[in-house]
């Protein structure tokens, strides 16, 4: 065999890290698992949808648009599950970081660099790339109705696989460069999933959804509305942009795929030099860091930590704390404030989030902006915000026990009179003490807003460039959908008790986010298990119930806004703009009150559901909590 070709195989296919970590990961139950949600998720999905949408006697031309809305909800279905699961699958490079010794072995093998690299990331990407191709059988059925190109079957499938490959790219040279922790999965995940909603919205804030921006060929959702919707999200035309124009505004999804295997080709050329140079920089910066006396002078403490009360970078003491009746409580939401940094997150977010809110009323208040674009701007902050919260809780519950088991904490809170209750109730109470200063950025907020409505509604504050009157320029004409005469509907910009509303099913739903985390932190063995599983399980839960909410909430009367309650997403969605998340009952009625009525009602009601979903989880975890405790011991 040619030298040249022999290294470019062990560049590839026969490069032991990816053989290694193909046949490694096929074997496992959980990969199996995976593909057999994914796939069936698909069937499900075009098989519902071709159901939906062909109804009675249909000629060619119906059935071809039939099948081409099909596939572009599965198509977006589809990327949604590859953006989902390419963080998922790729977590776990970063990880091994965590474990030096790994490296440090693989780096006395006679591997060079660059088969290191792409070793680890071809054999990470084989799992999602295959994960992708394994549906385009499904979609080529869809050509047999017509409607469907192959050309746009196959765009679509090439800006999923983008997506993937620049994912896996910065996970790897994350991982390579060996200075971040396990925390960084979590802050990677997050990063993803943030970046894609903050171009969303900066599409939606710019052009409103009708026209292709610079935002589009940042976000793989973007680029496939601009590919499968050409009509609705128009591209510029041919010839009539300048500078980066013609690349982003006339040919956003070939930018999208040039940007995405670009920028992955650097990180992995970058990724080559760093992958020996990590340990190197490591070990200086411990032999650079002294190491902290015990507790150190006052005048040795900077003032930005004294103002949170900490001591000296290091100390080895600290002052008398007053502990909560719950010890377990206690230590669980004073844990997560125990550093410098962890304070300064915790407090940037509820400052920052805060005066967001604070400026955004004022500044609606003023007249610097329409009660359309408010809304757009508060329902996108608002839900970025509960996604953080979402997050947080999970990757807090899904590493509480998993952690503790790890560093053999949990070992010795079994020999105190401790028990399983009082364990697992104060970790919770624990977790949502922690949590509820964070709810209540996106809770006062909404508060500041309804709370202004409701002002501006008794004709105590005028909104400049309003109407006037006793709406104060906080009101819209909505006009329902009527075979007779037109009506109009005077509707609130903000419902006022918006907060009550968003404010009680978010309490009750992160409590259950929390338990669910914690279910599975007991039940997994390692960290990176246990926040998958917490991922697959609350992603899948509040899709259904969210989807089903949503439509529920819009589309029946009397009970529907009660079901809307069910999910936070939807529940905002209807206090924000009420005319739409409680379509038809508003419609039918001329009047908001009994939508309103029926919302907070059905607040309340999605309270005690997920409260009791809560206390079940518990009981159940508390009964095998023994058992579980035993049969896991010994396998950190």
């Amino acid at each position: 065999m040619p030298v040249i070709l022999r290294w470019l195989l062990r560049l590839g296919p026969i490069n032991p890290i990816a053989v290694r970590l193909v046949q490694g990961g096929s074997r496992r139950v959980r990969h199996f698992y995976i593909r057999t949600i994914y796939l069936g998720a698909l069937v499900v999905a075009l098989l519902w949808f071709l159901l939906v949408t062909v109804a009675g006697d249909l000629d060619s031309r119906a059935l071809a648009g039939a099948a081409a809305g099909s596939f572009q909800s599965v198509a977006y279905l589809q990327i949604a599950l590859i953006t989902l699961l390419a963080p998922v699958f790729m977590a776990g490079a970063i990880a091994q970081e965590a474990n030096p010794r790994t490296w440090d072995i693989l780096l006395t093998t006679p591997l060079s660099a660059g088969e290191i690299v792409l070793g680890n990331l071809l054999g990470r990407l084989f799992f999602i790339l295959a994960l992708l191709f394994s549906s385009l059988p499904l979609f080529a059925l869809t050509q047999y109705f017509g409607g469907v190109p192959g050309r746009t079957i196959l765009a679509s499938y090439l800006i999923a696989a983008s997506a993937a490959v620049m994912v896996g790219a910065l996970a790897i040279a994350l991982s390579v460069s060996r200075l971040v922790g396990k925390r960084a999965v979590f802050a990677f995940y997050v990063g993803v999933v943030s970046f894609i909603a903050v171009t969303f919205a900066a599409d939606r804030l710019t052009s409103g959804g009708a026209q292709v921006t610079y935002f589009t060929a940042l976000n793989p959702f973007l680029c496939l509305q601009a590919l499968l919707d050409p009509t609705g999200y128009q591209r510029f035309a041919e010839g009539t942009t300048s500078g980066l124009g013609p690349w982003f505004l006339e040919r956003p999804v070939t930018t999208f795929n040039v940007l995405s295997l670009g920028i992955s080709a650097l990180l992995v050329i970058a990724s080559t030099f760093t992958v020996r140079l990590g340990g190197i920089a490591i070990a200086a910066g411990i032999r650079g860091t002294g190491g902290g006396g015990e507790g150190g002078s006052a005048a040795a403490v900077p003032w930005y930590r004294r103002m949170f009360g900490l001591g000296a970078s290091g100390s080895t003491t600290r002052r008398a704390r007053s502990v909560w009746h719950n010890p377990i409580a206690w230590r669980e939401a004073a844990a997560r404030n125990a550093t410098f940094g962890r304070m300064m997150a915790r407090w940037s977010f509820i400052t920052i989030g805060g005066l967001f809110g604070l400026g955004l009323v004022v500044y609606f208040h003023g007249g610097g902006m329409s009660a359309l674009t408010f809304r757009t701007v508060l329902l996108y902050a608002i839900t970025g915000e509960l996604a953080v919260l979402t997050l947080v809780a999970l990757n807090m519950s899904a590493t509480a026990v998993a952690k503790e088991r790890e560093d053999g904490t949990l070992d010795l809170l079994l020999t105190t009179p401790i028990t399983p209750r009082q364990y697992l109730s104060g970790k919770l109470r624990g977790m949502i003490t922690y949590l509820l200063p964070l709810l209540a950025v996106p809770v006062g907020t909404l508060l500041l807003a309804g709370l202004y409505v409701g002002l501006g509604q008794m004709g105590v504050v005028e909104r400049g460039g309003g109407t006037g009157g006793a709406g104060g320029g906080v009101m819209v004409t909505h006009t329902p959908p009527t075979t007779g005469a037109a009506r109009t509907v005077d509707v609130p910009v903000v419902l006022p008790e918006a907060a009550l509303v968003v404010g009680i099913v978010s309490v009750a739903f992160l409590a259950f986010v929390v338990m669910v985390g914690m279910h599975w932190s007991l039940k997994s063995k390692g960290l990176l298990s246990a926040v998958v599983a917490t991922v697959g399980v609350v992603g899948a839960v509040a899709g259904i119930v969210g989807l089903c909410a949503f439509n529920a909430s819009a589309s029946v009367d009397v009970i529907g806004p009660t079901l809307g309650a069910l999910s936070p997403a939807s529940a905002l969605y209807s206090v924000i703009v009420p005319e739409q998340g409680m379509r038809e009952m508003i419609s039918v009625n001329y009047a908001t009150a009994g939508a309103r009525v029926s919302l907070l009602l059905g607040a309340v009601v999605a309270a005690g559901v997920y409260m009791a979903m809560v206390y079940g989880l518990r009981s159940s975890m508390v009964h095998n909590f023994d058992m579980t405790v035993r049969r896991l011991a010994g396998t950190a």
